[in-house]
């Protein structure tokens, strides 16, 4: 059997029941979904370099995979692999062959237990999302999905949190989906566990102002009412005097930090620290790509230089190319540490910001616990230190991202330099 041939039957096949059965209530489990795990499950099987018959099976499965949700969405695995048997039977497909597809399609049940190759590249590319900066477009749309399917309104602190047990649950089965995936799916677990923090210290934050507003009521109630009474007893200079009599609440609606500042404050922090990550991520591909383009060069251009010495200018030009893109990565998100300690004096001079770690890792915790308690109480040493932070975290950004703009520029033209003394070298 031609088994590329016949995936465009399976692809013909798997199309057309989308379309006679798709409908609104499945806005994730779809068409573009299958289409996007057919995908995955292609540049997976690509990489592992699978002979035809296999390839077949992992994409075969890929396609049939959801299938199964237009008819019994709590058990569509196993619906899925039913269509799947019953269309390859038909169409005289080997009943080994079959298994493995089913086996394939089974796999992707949650929790997922693949065995064997196949089973684990299906798995990878259904969950391949995960690991992408498209997770979270999917994301609503499986928790639009589930609303609608169930009928019931799912808060956005549910959601998450089922989420990230979603992702600190799962990992990658293929060693290639781990080494692309992983970082990603790490930045994405840590950004929607922050957001969670964020929305619990902010649910927080409003039970205690309304407790607060409560208590702040009656003793207005109560002050008021003794100034109702000076007035009378005291007449007009008493009613002139209130008149000049701070608000009882002035003082600390003075201190009370703003809620636009926090939220300044918290979203730059955030900002500044994913661009850190995501400098982190970049400088981390390039180092991978760059570590694989050495060990084939020393592997394999070396050893032949003796009988082909036309080429040893351009070799050495491409391992100088990939070694200076490795040091200016490495550069690049090499961490740098101040001396981690503090004085008194520099509290009392608002000198010394305690909210990075590199002031203070080496001082003990008591004079730690003083420095924050004193900084705490001053509003205008809390603020400034937080600006401080903030202005320490955009130079490190900063320098990333400079030392990352001469890695690529290294890596990209130094990569066509060499092309092209490779092609000059060859036909010259």
């Amino acid at each position: 059997m031609d088994y590329n041939q016949f995936l465009s039957g399976v692809e013909t096949f798997v199309r057309g029941y989308f379309q006679d059965h798709e409908d609104q209530m499945h806005p994730y489990h779809n068409l573009w979904h299958t289409e996007n795990v057919v995908k995955a499950a292609t540049e997976i099987a690509n990489h592992f370099q699978l002979e035809e018959r296999r390839f077949f099976i992992v994409v075969c499965a890929a396609w049939f995979h959801d299938l199964g949700y237009f008819i019994d969405q709590h058990n569509h695995e196993a619906e899925g692999a039913a269509l799947a048997r019953s269309f390859l039977n038909e169409n005289g497909v080997e009943g080994a062959v079959i298994d493995k597809i089913a086996g394939c399609i089974l796999a992707t049940k949650l929790p997922q237990r693949p065995h064997g190759l196949l089973e684990e590249i299906v798995c990878d590319a259904d969950l391949y999302h995960l690991g992408t900066e498209a997770f979270w477009e999917t994301n609503k749309l499986m928790r639009r999905e589930v609303e609608m399917l169930s009928g019931n309104t799912i808060s956005g602190t549910q959601w998450r949190q089922s989420t990230i047990s979603l992702l600190e649950s799962h990992h990658y089965w293929t060693d290639y989906c781990r080494l692309a995936l992983n970082d990603t799916k790490e930045a994405n677990l840590k950004r929607l566990k922050a957001r969670q923090r964020d929305k619990e210290r902010e649910l927080a934050r409003k039970e205690r102002r309304k407790g607060k507003q409560g208590v702040e009521s009656t003793r207005e109630d109560k002050q008021r009412g003794e100034e109702i009474k000076k007035k009378k007893n005291q007449g007009g200079d008493a009613m002139n005097g209130g008149m000049n009599q701070p608000r009882p609440n002035g003082k600390s609606s003075r201190k009370r930090p703003d809620r636009g500042i926090e939220t300044m404050f918290r979203l730059t922090s955030s900002n500044n620290q994913r661009l850190s990550d995501m400098a982190d991520n970049k400088a981390h591909i390039l180092v991978t790509v760059n570590s694989i383009i050495l060990s084939a060069v020393i592997s394999l251009l070396m050893r032949k230089l003796d009988s082909n010495p036309h080429l040893a200018i351009p070799t050495y030009m491409i391992l100088t190319v990939s070694v200076l893109t490795i040091i200016f990565s490495i550069l690049a998100t090499r961490p740098s540490i101040t001396n981690g300690t503090f004085t008194m004096d520099d509290i009392k001079n608002k000198s010394v910001n305690l909210l990075f770690f590199g002031n203070f890792y080496k001082m003990s915790l008591e004079d730690y616990t003083t420095g924050m308690l004193s900084m705490m109480d001053d509003r205008d040493y809390l603020y400034g230190s937080l600006i401080k932070d903030i202005y320490g975290q955009g130079t490190v950004v900063a320098r990333k991202y400079r030392l990352l703009r001469i890695a690529y520029n290294i890596f990209m033209y130094g990569l066509i330099v060499s092309v092209v003394a490779f092609i000059l070298s060859t036909y010259l």
